[in-house]
């Protein structure tokens, strides 16, 4: 971690560094909104985004609504397999990720554990667990020998998928009246 200088640090780190730490700035913003400015400045009565409350009564009404759609159209089977407080989890892990992340997670999944699963289950059974354990060991392996061959030498890469899903209005302030150069005032 220290042959990279400025990590974490945004604003010192050269145009399309990857050491920018999403998770620990996305931690550090909930930790703000949290502790020092306080949810009902953001979410409550005095914030603009009241209205995300009502995804708490969403939450609670949706499996509800599958287990309807379920028993509406018993043919259906693929509906019994949607299982709705793992797919609102899921959304935990959603802030630091990129779009490129969640598009390979969702082409994987799905060819493994809809089309495998449904045409080749005995292959499944005896091989999805060591996918799933090939799949984390090829991240981890690929992690550090792109450091070793890349990050010690600080060499960077920049690519389509690089920037994609970085917004340049995502730093702007949001608080009406206040100004900053190159974002709109609300």
């Amino acid at each position: 971690m220290n042959t990279v200088p400025n990590i974490c640090e945004r604003e010192l780190l050269p145009a399309g560094s990857p050491w920018t730490c999403p998770s620990d700035h996305v931690f550090y913003d909930a930790s703000v909104i949290w502790g020092l400015i306080g949810p009902r400045r953001i979410f409550g009565d005095l914030g603009h985004y009241s209205a995300i409350n009502w995804f708490f009564l969403a939450g609670a009404i949706a499996p509800f609504l599958v287990w309807v759609a379920h028993k509406a159209l018993p043919q259906k089977q693929w509906i019994r397999l949607i299982t709705v407080p793992v797919l609102l989890g899921a959304l935990a892990d959603m802030p630091p990720a990129t779009a490129v992340n969640y598009s390979s997670w969702v082409l994987v999944g799905f060819v493994s554990g809809f089309v495998v699963y449904r045409y080749h289950r005995g292959w499944w059974s005896r091989h999805n667990y060591v996918l799933s354990g090939a799949l984390d060991a090829g991240l981890a392996f690929m992690g550090v020998l792109l450091y070793l061959c890349l990050g010690m030498e600080r060499i960077s890469i920049n690519w389509w998928g690089s920037d994609s899903d970085r917004c340049p209005l995502a730093s702007c302030p949001t608080a009406p009246g206040v100004e900053s150069k190159g974002c709109p005032i609300y």
